[in-house]
């Protein structure tokens, strides 16, 4: 599969960084609820060391894919799709951008106003985006992370189910062209029995 993207198919390196960044956030998500349900013991400072390390993780990654759409091309729309529903798409894959930042952003945040020290994975020590704990800023980071979490899965279930709804109801590549693996559509039968 070629790195860079065709007009009819997601290069090689735009389905990385949509797929790993996909996992990463379903990773994160689940972690992320369990680990506040946790009691306050030491295997909890390590999950949260973990929702750390991959947060930081999926805003690199999401910096990187970001510079990457900007030099690579955009497969075209199918002919057929309306033009509304092209820039509802194009609306939702900004939204999905800036909630990929934001998220890891206020909770790097939310970790500096606390005070508390960060590293990536143990390895790279992540400095502060703060002088020291501030605790009115931190409360606000902390409810921006928990609420721009829950946006993020709203939007999320929209982009899925757009997805699904291309590659069920109207039959055409726009979910395939972003998959690993070639899939080819059948063409959607004419007159009634389409419905």
């Amino acid at each position: 599969m070629p790195l860079r993207s065709s007009d009819a198919r997601w290069g090689a390196l735009a389905q990385f960084f949509h797929w790993t960044v996909a996992l990463l956030i379903v990773a994160q998500g689940a972690i992320g609820l369990a680990m506040v349900a946790m009691a306050p013991t030491v295997a909890k400072v390590k999950v949260y060391a973990l929702h750390k390390s991959i947060g930081l993780t999926v805003l690199a990654l999401a910096l990187l894919r970001l510079a990457w759409r900007a030099a690579d091309r955009r497969p075209a729309d199918p002919p057929a799709m309306p033009r509304r529903q092209a820039l509802a798409a194009r609306a939702v894959h900004a939204a999905l951008y800036v909630l990929i930042l934001a998220i890891p952003l206020s909770g790097w945040l939310f970790n500096s106003a606390a005070n508390f020290p960060l590293s990536w994975f143990g390895l790279v020590h992540v400095p502060s985006l703060t002088g020291g704990a501030d605790p009115a800023l931190k409360a606000f980071a902390r409810a921006a992370h928990e609420t721009l979490f829950w946006i993020l899965v709203a939007v999320l279930a929209a982009h899925v189910g757009a997805a699904l709804k291309h590659h069920y109801v109207d039959r055409d590549a726009v979910l395939a062209r972003m998959l690993p693996w070639r899939t080819r559509r059948r063409p959607v039968p004419s007159g009634d029995s389409a419905r």
